[in-house]
């Protein structure tokens, strides 16, 4: 094949590949042709013509002596000659010398051409394939964005998403979406898997945490600089979340970086996840002061960390007034779960006897009738 090389650069541009790539991808093309057309046996090997810039293919063979066993087998045969058979090329050739023989592809005919461009396309269309998981495999957690140009029957949403398509399935739907071919929409990468049946698959989210991160890093610009931190992140798509945030320059709230001017960035996230309430947290590492502020809106009195046989924070047990209690645990238990998913600890409520005045602050409950009243005012 002529002018292989230039072949190799239109290949490259065309498909956005590297040319060594290329190169080797049709070397493999060359050497799996003829072993179809010619000897599946044979040891091939496919390399450039300096000279004429062609792809050349050459069979290397092994000389052995003519009473060699393997010479008799009919599988290894094929890797081996005899001497006196080899000295028919080479008179100096000796025993456990390798020849080279060239073949030429063009005299196998339609044959050979037909299988060459098979092998050819077969073998780009998985270099463009690996060239495409590699770099999505890379985007795993990241923000991408697309248009919708399918919902099939099991409403799994299918986009276009520059050169590939991927796939939103219900589960990581929030709830409530519906989507129509043209839509344009935003998820983060959540899978990518390779299958020689279908070929590169990617999976979308749009109730991972990750994604509620993403759209913060992308409205908030403090979060995209690194100035705000976030460390841990969880939600209930759709219902709410609770973000735990950390600021790493002294003169920048982060809170109030997130939040924004009455609540103009946090409203834009809100808006995207079809009006989940965020709460944001300033995060500490100390555990129990953390704990405190993700149990927010409900005031609480003490926080006692339970450790398990390893020394790892296992259970924090929250002591709070018991007019807080509902607050703690929240709409169908929603407050205490998200809580349990930021801190990654079990959470046991404990009431007592204190009650929290109309300032927020906490205070001992008096005996009898002062008691009820301090419970109600």
């Amino acid at each position: 094949m002529e002018k292989i090389l230039d072949i190799v650069q239109a290949i490259a541009h065309e498909k956005n590949l590297n040319s060594d790539n290329v190169l080797a991808a049709l070397k493999t093309a060359f050497v799996q042709t003829a072993k179809r057309v010619i000897n599946y046996n044979f040891a091939f090997e496919a390399y450039i013509d300096d000279e004429t810039k062609s792809m050349k293919i050459v069979q290397t063979i092994t000389v052995v002596a003519d009473n060699d066993e393997r010479l008799q087998d009919e599988e290894l045969a094929p890797a081996y000659i005899s001497l006196s058979e080899a000295k028919e090329y080479d008179d100096q050739v000796e025993i456990d010398d390798q020849l080279q023989i060239d073949h030429e592809l063009e005299k196998y005919g339609r044959t050979g051409a037909s299988q060459l461009h098979r092998e050819i396309e077969y073998h780009i269309q998985r270099l463009v394939e690996d060239e495409l998981f590699n770099k999505y495999k890379s985007k795993i957690g990241t923000l991408v964005s697309g248009r919708v140009t399918r919902v099939d029957s099991n409403n799994s949403t299918y986009i276009e998403v520059d050169e590939v398509r991927a796939v939103l399935p219900m589960k990581s739907r929030i709830k409530g979406e519906a989507f129509v071919v043209g839509d344009h929409i935003k998820a983060v990468v959540r899978r990518v898997n390779m299958d020689k049946e279908n070929g590169i698959q990617i999976e979308l989210s749009r109730t991972s945490p990750k994604f509620l991160e993403e759209l913060l890093a992308l409205e908030v610009p403090e979060i995209s600089e690194g100035t705000v931190i976030i460390e841990k992140s969880a939600r209930i798509p759709g219902e709410r979340a609770k973000i735990a945030i950390l600021s790493t320059h002294p003169q920048v709230d982060a809170v109030g970086a997130t939040v924004g001017v009455k609540g103009v960035r946090i409203n834009a996230v809100s808006d995207e996840l079809i009006g989940e309430n965020i709460d944001c947290i300033e995060y500490t590492s100390i555990p129990e002061l953390f704990i405190s502020r993700t149990m927010s809106p409900a005031i609480i009195s003490h926080v006692e960390i339970v450790k398990n046989e390893d020394g790892e924070d296992e259970k924090a047990i929250i002591t709070l007034p018991a007019d807080q209690k509902s607050k703690a645990i929240g709409k169908s238990g929603i407050n205490i779960r998200l809580a349990s998913m930021l801190t990654g600890m079990q959470i046991e409520l404990l009431e007592n006897d204190s009650v929290t005045n109309e300032n927020g602050e906490i205070e001992e409950a008096k005996d009898g009738v002062d008691a009820l009243e301090a419970l109600f005012n």
